[in-house]
Protein backbone atom coordinates (compact mmCIF):
# COMPACT_ATOMS: atom_id res chain seq x y z
CA UNK A 1 0.00 0.00 0.00
CA UNK A 2 1.87 3.36 -0.82
CA UNK A 3 1.99 5.82 2.19
CA UNK A 4 1.52 9.29 1.28
CA UNK A 5 3.35 12.04 2.78
CA UNK A 6 1.85 13.63 5.78
CA UNK A 7 2.08 17.41 6.23
CA UNK A 8 0.18 19.05 9.72
CA UNK A 9 -0.88 22.24 10.37
CA UNK A 10 0.81 22.56 14.25
CA UNK A 11 -1.32 23.96 17.01
CA UNK A 12 0.65 26.96 17.71
CA UNK A 13 -0.03 29.50 14.55
CA UNK A 14 -0.70 33.59 16.00
CA UNK A 15 -4.21 33.69 14.87
CA UNK A 16 -5.91 35.35 11.90
CA UNK A 17 -5.79 39.26 13.20
CA UNK A 18 -3.29 41.67 12.66
CA UNK A 19 -0.15 42.32 10.82
CA UNK A 20 0.26 43.72 7.64
CA UNK A 21 4.17 41.60 7.03
CA UNK A 22 3.26 38.08 5.33
CA UNK A 23 2.91 35.14 7.66
CA UNK A 24 5.81 33.01 8.29
CA UNK A 25 5.88 29.43 7.85
CA UNK A 26 8.47 27.12 9.25
CA UNK A 27 9.36 23.65 7.87
CA UNK A 28 11.75 21.61 9.82
CA UNK A 29 14.15 19.34 8.50
CA UNK A 30 14.66 15.28 8.23
CA UNK A 31 15.46 14.71 12.03
CA UNK A 32 13.43 17.33 13.70
CA UNK A 33 9.91 18.76 14.58
CA UNK A 34 8.90 22.12 14.47
CA UNK A 35 10.01 22.76 18.38
CA UNK A 36 13.92 23.25 16.82
CA UNK A 37 12.18 26.72 15.70
CA UNK A 38 11.11 28.02 18.79
CA UNK A 39 13.91 30.21 19.48
CA UNK A 40 13.11 32.28 15.73
CA UNK A 41 9.43 32.02 16.77
CA UNK A 42 10.36 33.93 19.68
CA UNK A 43 12.28 36.33 17.97
CA UNK A 44 10.17 37.08 15.20
CA UNK A 45 7.55 37.49 17.79
CA UNK A 46 9.01 39.76 19.58
CA UNK A 47 9.34 42.18 16.52
CA UNK A 48 5.78 42.22 15.86
CA UNK A 49 5.22 39.01 13.37
CA UNK A 50 2.05 37.96 14.04
CA UNK A 51 1.27 35.17 11.63
CA UNK A 52 3.57 32.06 12.65
CA UNK A 53 2.84 28.60 11.65
CA UNK A 54 4.57 25.60 11.82
CA UNK A 55 4.58 22.53 9.66
CA UNK A 56 5.20 19.32 10.53
CA UNK A 57 5.59 16.29 7.94
CA UNK A 58 5.57 12.29 9.05
CA UNK A 59 8.57 10.35 8.71
CA UNK A 60 6.57 8.36 6.38
CA UNK A 61 6.90 10.88 3.83
CA UNK A 62 8.68 8.80 0.97
CA UNK A 63 8.76 11.65 -2.38
CA UNK A 64 9.49 15.47 -1.84
CA UNK A 65 7.56 16.13 -4.80
CA UNK A 66 4.52 14.61 -3.40
CA UNK A 67 5.04 17.08 0.50
CA UNK A 68 5.72 20.08 -1.86
CA UNK A 69 2.50 19.65 -3.23
CA UNK A 70 1.10 18.81 0.27
CA UNK A 71 3.02 22.05 1.34
CA UNK A 72 1.28 24.19 -1.40
CA UNK A 73 -2.00 23.41 -0.11
CA UNK A 74 -1.22 24.40 3.04
CA UNK A 75 -0.29 27.72 2.07
CA UNK A 76 -2.92 27.38 0.63
CA UNK A 77 -5.14 27.50 3.32
CA UNK A 78 -2.91 29.86 5.62
CA UNK A 79 -3.47 32.31 3.05
CA UNK A 80 -7.40 32.06 2.95
CA UNK A 81 -7.09 32.17 6.65
CA UNK A 82 -5.01 35.57 7.01
CA UNK A 83 -6.34 37.41 4.37
CA UNK A 84 -2.56 37.55 2.91
CA UNK A 85 -1.49 36.92 -0.69
CA UNK A 86 1.83 35.66 0.16
CA UNK A 87 4.03 33.83 3.21
CA UNK A 88 7.46 33.44 3.73
CA UNK A 89 9.58 30.53 4.24
CA UNK A 90 11.77 28.80 6.44
CA UNK A 91 13.01 25.65 6.13
CA UNK A 92 15.74 23.74 7.94
CA UNK A 93 17.70 20.74 5.86
CA UNK A 94 15.08 18.43 4.22
CA UNK A 95 12.12 21.21 4.55
CA UNK A 96 14.45 24.16 2.98
CA UNK A 97 14.18 21.19 0.05
CA UNK A 98 10.55 20.46 -0.22
CA UNK A 99 9.92 24.10 -0.12
CA UNK A 100 12.30 25.07 -2.67
CA UNK A 101 10.70 22.29 -5.20
CA UNK A 102 7.46 23.91 -4.13
CA UNK A 103 8.21 27.18 -5.39
CA UNK A 104 10.46 26.32 -8.37
CA UNK A 105 8.24 23.41 -9.63
CA UNK A 106 4.84 23.79 -8.41
CA UNK A 107 4.05 27.59 -9.11
CA UNK A 108 4.73 28.33 -5.20
CA UNK A 109 6.86 31.58 -6.72
CA UNK A 110 3.38 33.11 -6.95
CA UNK A 111 3.07 32.88 -3.06
CA UNK A 112 6.09 32.76 -1.42
CA UNK A 113 7.71 36.60 -1.07
CA UNK A 114 11.14 35.18 0.82
CA UNK A 115 12.11 31.38 1.04
CA UNK A 116 14.96 30.92 3.89
CA UNK A 117 16.60 27.71 3.83
CA UNK A 118 19.03 26.40 6.62
CA UNK A 119 21.56 23.48 5.60
CA UNK A 120 20.36 22.63 3.10
CA UNK A 121 21.56 20.21 0.33
CA UNK A 122 20.40 22.31 -2.77
CA UNK A 123 23.78 20.99 -4.46
CA UNK A 124 22.78 16.92 -2.56
CA UNK A 125 24.68 15.78 0.04
CA UNK A 126 27.20 12.19 0.36
CA UNK A 127 25.29 10.28 3.14
CA UNK A 128 26.20 7.07 4.71
CA UNK A 129 25.21 3.86 3.02
CA UNK A 130 22.75 3.09 6.32
CA UNK A 131 21.09 6.55 5.65
CA UNK A 132 20.31 5.98 2.48
CA UNK A 133 17.73 3.35 2.85
CA UNK A 134 15.11 6.13 3.71
CA UNK A 135 13.48 6.96 0.19
CA UNK A 136 14.11 10.53 1.24
CA UNK A 137 17.61 10.68 1.79
CA UNK A 138 18.67 8.71 -1.21
CA UNK A 139 16.54 12.06 -2.73
CA UNK A 140 18.95 14.40 -0.84
CA UNK A 141 21.75 12.51 -2.68
CA UNK A 142 23.28 14.62 -5.65
CA UNK A 143 22.16 13.47 -8.56
CA UNK A 144 18.78 12.59 -7.47
CA UNK A 145 15.64 12.96 -9.53
CA UNK A 146 14.31 15.98 -7.62
CA UNK A 147 17.92 17.59 -7.37
CA UNK A 148 18.38 17.56 -11.45
CA UNK A 149 14.83 18.92 -11.44
CA UNK A 150 16.05 22.11 -9.62
CA UNK A 151 18.47 22.20 -12.17
CA UNK A 152 16.15 22.65 -14.41
CA UNK A 153 15.75 26.41 -16.05
CA UNK A 154 13.19 28.65 -14.15
CA UNK A 155 12.62 31.92 -15.99
CA UNK A 156 10.74 34.25 -13.69
CA UNK A 157 10.71 32.88 -10.88
CA UNK A 158 9.59 35.46 -8.48
CA UNK A 159 10.78 34.30 -4.99
CA UNK A 160 13.64 35.58 -3.55
CA UNK A 161 16.35 32.95 -1.90
CA UNK A 162 18.25 33.09 1.28
CA UNK A 163 20.36 30.28 2.00
CA UNK A 164 22.17 29.61 5.12
CA UNK A 165 24.73 27.82 4.69
CA UNK A 166 27.97 26.19 7.90
CA UNK A 167 31.56 25.46 7.06
CA UNK A 168 30.95 23.11 9.93
CA UNK A 169 27.84 21.40 8.55
CA UNK A 170 28.79 17.57 8.87
CA UNK A 171 25.61 16.60 7.63
CA UNK A 172 25.80 18.22 3.85
CA UNK A 173 28.74 16.74 2.62
CA UNK A 174 30.40 18.41 0.79
CA UNK A 175 29.37 21.58 3.12
CA UNK A 176 29.47 23.93 -0.27
CA UNK A 177 26.10 22.21 -1.63
CA UNK A 178 23.87 24.13 1.17
CA UNK A 179 24.52 27.11 -1.51
CA UNK A 180 22.13 27.88 -4.53
CA UNK A 181 23.40 28.54 -7.80
CA UNK A 182 21.18 29.00 -10.07
CA UNK A 183 21.28 31.51 -13.07
CA UNK A 184 17.57 32.20 -13.12
CA UNK A 185 16.92 32.21 -9.19
CA UNK A 186 17.03 35.70 -7.02
CA UNK A 187 19.80 34.25 -4.45
CA UNK A 188 21.69 35.56 -1.40
CA UNK A 189 24.28 32.74 -0.11
CA UNK A 190 25.20 33.15 3.71
CA UNK A 191 28.01 31.68 4.96
CA UNK A 192 27.91 31.06 8.97
CA UNK A 193 31.06 29.77 10.47
CA UNK A 194 31.82 27.18 13.36
CA UNK A 195 27.84 26.02 13.88
CA UNK A 196 26.89 22.74 13.22
CA UNK A 197 23.74 21.75 11.53
CA UNK A 198 21.28 20.83 13.92
CA UNK A 199 22.26 24.22 15.79
CA UNK A 200 21.48 26.24 13.06
CA UNK A 201 17.76 27.27 13.53
CA UNK A 202 18.54 27.26 17.58
CA UNK A 203 21.15 29.98 17.60
CA UNK A 204 21.01 33.60 18.48
CA UNK A 205 23.30 34.96 15.47
CA UNK A 206 21.52 33.01 13.10
CA UNK A 207 18.46 33.48 14.18
CA UNK A 208 19.05 37.37 14.57
CA UNK A 209 20.56 37.21 10.86
CA UNK A 210 17.18 34.95 9.38
CA UNK A 211 15.31 38.32 11.40
CA UNK A 212 17.37 40.99 9.02
CA UNK A 213 16.78 38.96 6.42
CA UNK A 214 12.91 38.52 6.87
CA UNK A 215 12.51 42.14 7.57
CA UNK A 216 15.37 44.10 5.34
CA UNK A 217 16.07 41.26 2.53
CA UNK A 218 19.77 40.54 3.80
CA UNK A 219 21.30 40.19 7.23
CA UNK A 220 23.47 42.81 8.00
CA UNK A 221 27.08 42.57 8.73
CA UNK A 222 27.39 42.43 12.37
CA UNK A 223 24.13 40.62 12.64
CA UNK A 224 26.08 37.13 12.65
CA UNK A 225 29.46 35.85 12.06
CA UNK A 226 28.13 35.06 8.66
CA UNK A 227 29.12 36.03 5.47
CA UNK A 228 27.39 37.05 2.28
CA UNK A 229 28.97 35.88 -0.68
CA UNK A 230 28.37 37.59 -3.93
CA UNK A 231 29.53 36.08 -7.20
CA UNK A 232 30.21 37.58 -10.13
CA UNK A 233 27.89 37.82 -12.76
CA UNK A 234 27.35 37.89 -16.30
CA UNK A 235 24.61 40.44 -15.91
CA UNK A 236 25.49 44.38 -14.75
CA UNK A 237 23.99 45.82 -11.15
CA UNK A 238 20.74 47.14 -10.91
CA UNK A 239 21.36 51.02 -11.77
CA UNK A 240 22.15 52.93 -8.65
CA UNK A 241 22.46 49.46 -6.52
CA UNK A 242 25.91 49.97 -4.47
CA UNK A 243 28.10 47.29 -2.22
CA UNK A 244 26.93 43.98 -4.17
CA UNK A 245 27.11 42.32 -7.29
CA UNK A 246 24.46 40.01 -9.04
CA UNK A 247 24.14 36.64 -7.48
CA UNK A 248 22.69 33.93 -9.78
CA UNK A 249 21.76 36.60 -12.63
CA UNK A 250 19.92 38.48 -10.55
CA UNK A 251 20.41 41.67 -7.85
CA UNK A 252 21.15 41.64 -4.99
CA UNK A 253 20.53 44.31 -2.07
CA UNK A 254 22.65 46.42 -1.61
CA UNK A 255 24.52 45.73 1.46
CA UNK A 256 23.05 47.38 5.13
CA UNK A 257 25.96 48.92 7.01
CA UNK A 258 27.50 47.61 9.78
CA UNK A 259 30.41 46.61 11.71
CA UNK A 260 32.51 44.69 10.66
CA UNK A 261 31.98 40.84 10.99
CA UNK A 262 34.38 38.98 13.08
CA UNK A 263 35.03 34.48 12.53
CA UNK A 264 34.35 34.43 9.26
CA UNK A 265 36.45 35.90 5.89
CA UNK A 266 35.40 38.16 3.06
CA UNK A 267 34.73 36.16 -0.19
CA UNK A 268 35.47 38.03 -3.39
CA UNK A 269 33.70 38.34 -6.37
CA UNK A 270 34.40 34.92 -7.80
CA UNK A 271 33.26 33.69 -4.25
CA UNK A 272 36.27 32.33 -3.27
CA UNK A 273 37.69 33.51 0.25
CA UNK A 274 41.18 35.58 0.25
CA UNK A 275 44.92 34.02 0.85
CA UNK A 276 45.56 34.56 4.77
Amino acid sequence: MEVLPCLARGGDGNGDEGGDRPPVVFLHGFIGNRSVFALLRRSLAGHGRRHLESLNYSLLTCDIRAAAGLLGRHVEEICARTGHQEVDIVGHGLGGLIARYYVQRLGGDRRVRTLVTLGTPHGGTAVARPASAHPLVRQMRAGSAPIEELRAPAPGCRTRFVSFWSDLDRVIVPAEAGRIDHPDLDVLNVRVTGIGHLALPVHPRVAAAIREALERGRPTTGAAEAEEEETESTKPTRPGATGAETTGGKPTRPKTPGPETTGSETTGSDGTAPAP
